[in-house]
């Protein structure tokens, strides 16, 4: 039987679009010692770390052997993860499992992105196959334009539902000091921004950024020692599709692996959770474009097909409503790639703790949902949780 595995300490950066005054390092360094003070411990104390980022976007290659005096992994074990839009939860899951197999008691987790340094669209653009995709890609947008559109076509949903999601979002980025797109905007401004790929308009798409985000996490034993308000990584679970096929993977006529219906069917059967509207509070969605809310609180099973658009019409996902989704702004606001599933994570962690600020759910929170999503059709989903009797 594994151990169970708590989140002792949370260190994010500001997100933004340019640090030209810090290098790679400098900025983890920043993450790493918030993350630290909040557990109250130091690098000597942990015992293996784990990093990662997208080393494409910025050209490096194994960064994490350059980063080792600003990450505290000097002699130290570890892995580096690269798994694409779902680095930042693999670097969790792989954190977990060091801890509940026994091999360590304390892991350091760090994802990180410096997207100033180098030009991420024509990294995404090249790896589609040039035969028969490339000429129809923009990078992710073409596939997340596509994925949306079928949604609407499917359910019935209105472009006017992905302008009130942004809008909230914005809302809840408003009070989030650590957000990188800070401004609100109301559901008319998001409708009426220049369209870009249908039915995105400039105010639907997720920002490139820039940020780090460290977390602490620690064995039970331990962690009970250290920390009053541990919150626990109750379930989690990882699928991948290997046939292939991306965002395009979606909406193929042929049978398909849809990774978020078996995540989400997963988490809530073997936790035995029948009704997740009420018996999980809150989710952190991995959600770069507005129609992401309503197609994953369906694909995740938290709600009938079709109906996700409609409970989002009626305020249920808003940061006061019953379900709140992604309080923090989300990915819509912040997308920093290398840390977007970390922040995730870290941000449901500290709804749990009751330490989100001035984006604290009003809701009480006992369990929260936080997600990974990767382009090729990749999904990591946790269950957290601040009870300890589980």
């Amino acid at each position: 039987m594994s151990r169970k595995v708590a989140i002792v300490g949370i260190g994010q950066t500001r997100h933004g679009s340019r640090r030209p005054y810090q290098n790679d390092g400098e900025m983890i360094y920043d993450a790493v010692s918030l993350a630290l003070a909040d557990a109250q411990l130091s690098r000597k104390d942990m015992e293996t770390v784990i990093i990662g980022n997208m080393d494409l976007f910025e050209g490096h290659y194994l960064n994490d052997g350059m980063l080792t005096d600003y990450s505290g992994s000097t002699g130290k074990s570890g892995f580096k993860m690269n798994t694409g839009g779902t680095v930042g939860t693999m670097e969790v899951v792989t954190a977990w499992y060091n801890i509940a197999s026994g091999y360590c008691d304390t892991a350091l987790v760090i994802g990180w992105e410096k997207h100033d340094e180098a030009a991420v669209q024509p990294a995404i653009t090249t790896i589609y196959d040039p035969a028969y995709q490339r000429n129809f890609s923009v990078g992710a947008l073409s596939g997340l334009a596509l994925l949306s559109n079928d949604y609407m076509g499917r359910t019935g949903c209105p472009i006017e539902i992905g302008a009130l999601v942004r809008s909230y979002a914005s809302e809840n980025a408003s009070r989030n000091p650590n957000a990188h797109v800070r401004e609100k905007f109301t559901p008319e401004q998001v409708l009426h921004a220049r369209m870009v790929l249908y039915p995105l308009t400039m105010f639907m798409i997720c920002p490139t950024s820039l940020g780090a985000c460290a977390m602490v996490l620690m064995s039970e034993e331990k962690a009970k020692k250290i920390t009053k308000k541990p919150v626990w990584i109750k379930d989690h679970v990882t699928v991948h599709a290997e046939e292939g096929g991306g965002l395009w993977d979606h909406m193929s006529g042929g049978p398909r692996l849809n990774t978020e219906t078996e995540a989400g069917k997963t988490i809530l059967n073997r936790n035995h959770i029948t009704k997740p509207l009420e018996e999980i509070q809150f989710m952190e969605m991995y959600d770069p474009c507005p129609f992401f809310h309503p197609f994953f609180m369906e694909d995740f099973q938290l709600c009938p097909e079709g109906q996700g658009w409609k409970l989002i019409e009626k305020g249920l996902t808003n940061r006061d409503g019953q379900f709140p989704i992604s309080p923090s702004g989300g990915v819509m606001c912040t997308n920093a790639i290398g840390d977007s599933g970390t922040v995730r994570v870290a941000e449901a962690a500290l709804q749990l703790r009751g330490d989100a600020g001035e984006h604290q759910i009003t809701r009480k929170a006992k369990q929260g949902l936080a997600s990974g999503f990767g382009g090729s059709n990749w999904t990591d989903l946790f269950l957290l949780t601040n009870e300890s009797s589980w």
